[in-house]
């Protein structure tokens, strides 16, 4: 549902409107950059996301007329999902619905409990957190009864925020009471103006992890947000210049999908290669399974774990003993196990070298695209230079131009051995590593160009074959990019384990 579908009822439900105490500004304008014009997408500023977070609660609360503050923890507790909210609302148990989100059903008077005055004092109240008796007017609570002095709240809440980084789901203070902290009490009791802003930043970014719509751009220092309409793996564009995958928060990556990414994100960041290293320097030991390293030249092997012992042949991994007299040459090649045994270790050997051969260039593209930034600062000297030699702006933005591409050429080269690591062997696989090839080939001749040196004498030829070459390599990079997507639409890509 939209802000447009509904007109505003304007019942009093809940005293106020919710601000969070966060003014959106009016004037702010959303800006929509286009990278794949069927996927559109807003760019939110942080007053962005708070007005429409407010316009959420709006749409909802003009239906179902409950209190806004109850309205933003119904729609928290359903993801921000409008939709879903409403069905249950009008097709559900409505007191199974408030209870499960931890409110109490503003449609029923809530008997409250009187306060237990153990001392014969008329016209106060006992705080049952530090049992100070003082009137009424210093003493406050939530609908479920439970009332404290304002002194309690206020620590109560403040360590809440600050040392448990929690916002949108602090409960009452009273013992196994599960009813929840509505954001305008929150903000009433607290004192301190930082915890009152650190307590909207925790319930914006609750408003943005939670709304499968919204998500952070992941450059650092960046505090712009992006909504999109529906959720796709498709590129989008923070306003910082920050191009990355909507569905999983990655730098752009096609052609490998999210999944693949995951899956060799989590192969380099974790002990997975050490594994691999075990397994392709050292053996087991064939009695006890002990992993042994041989550190000297003698195939003869004593297993060094003292409920073990072992006597056993290095190279065949069989019983020492028939060896006779062979200390340094081991005989027994041809025998199964023997055989067995140094397969699995050449097939170790062998998984080790393939993985180490995908991810150097991977790394190296990746390494590559780190001085980016230098890259760009370097032509840009260039550009001036040329132009201080009879040449327009226009006539040098080429070299921009060229940058640009040689970095898009890298990123998609860098993901290509991704793909290509866990991409099963067949004719369609060798036309994509031929594609790969050639794009590889193309974007080291055109960074090759770029660092030339730039002269009177070679300026035409130089613009020429840099023109030429760029235009070859973003004419590569979509042949490359479009013969992978044809594969994914009728199946051609068989992926190993």
């Amino acid at each position: 549902m939209n802000s447009d579908d509904f007109e505003d009822s304007g019942n009093e439900t809940s005293g106020d409107d919710v601000d969070f105490a966060i003014e959106a500004e009016a004037s702010s304008t959303r800006e929509i950059p286009t990278i794949d014009e069927d996927y559109p997408f807003e760019v939110f500023s942080t007053d962005d996301i708070v007005q429409y977070m407010i316009d959420s609660i709006k749409d909802v609360n003009t239906v179902v007329q409950i209190p806004s503050t109850t309205t933003r923890i119904l729609l928290n507790y359903f993801n921000w999902d409008k939709e879903k909210l409403m069905e249950r609302f009008y097709d559900g148990n409505q007191d199974q619905l408030f209870q499960e989100a931890h409110v109490i059903n503003p449609f029923k008077r809530v008997v409250v409990a009187k306060p237990k005055l153990p001392r014969k004092i008329l016209g106060t109240e006992e705080c049952e957190i530090c049992f100070m008796i003082l009137p009424p007017s210093q003493m406050t609570g939530l609908e479920c009864g439970h009332r404290f002095c304002y002194q309690c709240w206020n620590e109560y809440l403040s360590t809440k925020i600050v040392q448990e980084g929690v916002g949108q789901t602090i409960a009452c203070a009273a013992h196994n009471c599960p009813i929840l902290v509505d954001d305008q009490t929150a903000m009433r009791l607290l004192k301190d103006p930082r915890i009152r802003i650190k307590y909207q930043h925790l319930i914006t970014n609750s408003f943005v992890e939670c709304n499968r719509l919204l998500r952070w751009c992941p450059s650092p220092d960046c505090s712009y947000a992006i909504k999109v309409s529906y959720v796709d793996a498709r590129p989008v564009a923070c306003r910082c210049g920050h191009v990355f995958c909507f569905a999983c928060g990655e730098n752009w990556h096609d052609p490998v999908r999210c999944g693949l990414l995951r899956k060799w994100i989590k192969k380099c960041d974790d002990d997975s290669e050490t594994s691999n290293w075990i397994a392709a320097n050292t053996k087991e030991c064939p009695k006890c399974n002990a992993t042994i390293e041989k550190d000297g030249g003698c195939n003869h092997m004593v297993c060094k774990n003292q409920n073990c012992k072992a006597d056993f042949c290095w190279v065949c991994l069989g019983p020492w003993e028939p060896h006779g007299s062979s200390w340094y040459n081991c005989n027994r090649y041809d025998e199964d196990e023997a055989k067995a045994a140094r397969d699995a270790q050449e097939r170790s050997r062998a998984a080790l070298q393939r993985y180490l051969f995908y991810c150097n260039r991977y790394m190296n593209h990746m390494q590559s695209l780190k001085f980016e930034h230098k890259l760009y600062a370097a032509v840009k000297d260039r550009m001036e230079e040329m132009q201080q030699h009879n040449m327009s702006w226009i006539e040098v933005q080429f070299l921009k131009k060229a940058v640009d591409i040689l970095c898009q050429c890298r990123q998609t080269l860098m993901y290509t051995y991704v793909f290509a690591y866990y991409l099963r062997k067949n004719n369609q696989s060798v036309i994509f590593e031929d594609n790969q090839k050639d794009l590889e080939r193309a974007t080291e001749l055109l960074s090759e160009y770029l660092e030339r040196d730039i002269t009177q004498a070679n300026l035409v030829d130089i613009k020429q074959k840099v023109q030429d070459k760029y235009r070859y390599c973003d004419g590569r990079r979509k042949a490359l990019l479009a013969h992978v997507h044809e594969g994914y639409e009728k199946d051609w890509w068989e992926y190993t384990d």
